[in-house]
């Protein structure tokens, strides 16, 4: 898969995903139980294809790569790759890649009370956001998928 560079801010780096092409994964038709190994050949069934299984919605749907470690606690880190659909409507608790007076950030959406919303980072080293009357808020889109190392 390809992606497109689409704008390149100090906290984020934003990409268009090219779904045109396709790579196919051979997948197992058996779960991998994490105990002893076995011989898995035997149990190959089909291919998947990445952009199917994790781009549900092509024409709402970019790549942004994470700067920071503001959400940590949500195994979101530093460089990882996330995807996120701005068809999603955004709801309490959605991780969502916004910008606030003209500044990305990757947060959670929590509602203090009836009128107050705040954008939570995951993580206790840095404040949460809150959005006023003074602030501006522009949504881009809900985070679908994080994609990181674990090694």
């Amino acid at each position: 898969m390809k992606i497109i560079r689409l704008h390149k801010p100090p906290t984020i780096e934003i990409y268009l995903p090219d779904t045109s092409t396709e790579v196919k994964i051979p997948i197992l038709i058996e779960s991998i139980k994490a105990g002893f190994p076995s011989p898995a050949d035997d149990y190959i069934e089909d291919t998947l294809d990445l952009n199917q299984y994790l781009i549900k919605n092509k024409s709402s749907t970019f790549f942004a790569k994470v700067k920071g470690n503001s959400m940590n606690h949500s195994n979101i880190f530093n460089e990882d790759i996330l995807i996120i659909d701005k068809s999603i409507q955004p709801i309490i608790g959605s991780i969502l890649v916004c910008s606030i007076n003209g500044e990305f950030t990757i947060k959670r959406v929590k509602r203090v009370n009836s009128k107050k919303i705040v954008l939570m980072p995951d993580n206790p080293d840095f404040p949460p956001l809150e959005i006023d009357d003074k602030s501006t808020l522009d949504i881009w889109g809900v985070v679908t998928y994080s994609i990181h190392r674990h090694f």
